[in-house]
């Protein structure tokens, strides 16, 4: 089943000099399929996912999220859509400081006004699995980076949404705390069958997905998909970076 549909969608920002970052851009994403989306600074990433995520709207073509079309519900269904359906994990974990772990956790179900007793339960549950039901009385400045994006992914996770769209979740991440994140992403994509698309600068990051989508100058490039093993994944991936070129420091270090 296709969970994520795009069809020729392109992106034009006007301005004296109007820009294309997208151009008929063709994608699916079946059900259960985790898709990393990776290119050179510039490339057009941010924009696909901003369009796939409603954040933004495509200039022209389509976007259907289980054969519906987010972009055309009004304001409010379009805000109820993006809340149940969706889940968002940025670089820098958007999490709020003057609550604790737990509270920000449930943020999407208070947003819906689910009581608190089931409020505490899915948390509960979703903190164990994720290894950090010893810091959901704390505060964000108590915890470490990969505590926050473990806490920022669990807010991401506890509706149980359809689709988990990630921005770079491991930007700003050592290589331990980065490695543990993935980890998790793929046991959430494995256990919760959530399809998963992430754009990422990170080759050890992205072998850690089932496809590689390549995009540059707002086009698709190339994609390459995962084998048996994730080392000649990951040296696959090296391999079209460095032949798409671009600039060294538009992909992170290597770390293995």
């Amino acid at each position: 089943m296709i969970m994520l549909k795009l069809t020729k969608v392109s992106k034009v920002y006007d301005g004296k000099v109007a820009y294309r970052a997208l151009t008929d851009i063709d994608l699916e994403i079946e059900k259960g399929e985790f898709v990393a989306i990776m290119g050179p600074s510039g490339s057009g990433k941010t924009t696909l996912l901003n369009i796939i995520s409603t954040n933004d709207s495509p200039t022209t073509g389509t976007v259907e999220i289980e054969e519906e079309n987010p972009h055309n519900l009004k304001k409010n269904d379009l805000a109820k859509f993006r809340r149940n359906e969706l889940g968002f994990i940025f670089q820098d974990f958007n999490l709020l400081h003057t609550l604790t772990v737990e509270e920000n956790i449930v943020l999407p179900l208070t947003l819906d006004g689910t009581n608190v007793k089931e409020m505490k339960d899915k948390a509960s549950k979703i903190a164990e699995n994720l290894g950090i039901s010893s810091i959901m009385s704390k505060r964000t400045s108590e915890i470490s980076g990969g505590q926050a994006q473990r806490a920022a992914i669990a807010r991401a996770m506890i509706h149980q949404p359809k689709l988990l769209l990630a921005d770079e979740p491991t930007g700003n991440l050592d290589s331990k705390a980065s490695k543990d994140v993935m980890k998790m992403l793929v046991s959430i994509n494995e256990q919760e069958k959530a399809s998963l698309l992430m754009v990422t600068h990170d080759p050890q990051a992205a072998s850690y997905s089932d496809r590689v989508i390549f995009i540059r100058d707002g086009k698709l490039h190339s994609e390459i998909y995962r084998g048996e093993s994730r080392q000649a994944f990951f040296q696959k991936i090296i391999d079209m970076l460095s032949l798409m070129g671009g600039d060294g420091n538009d992909f992170s270090s290597v770390r293995v």
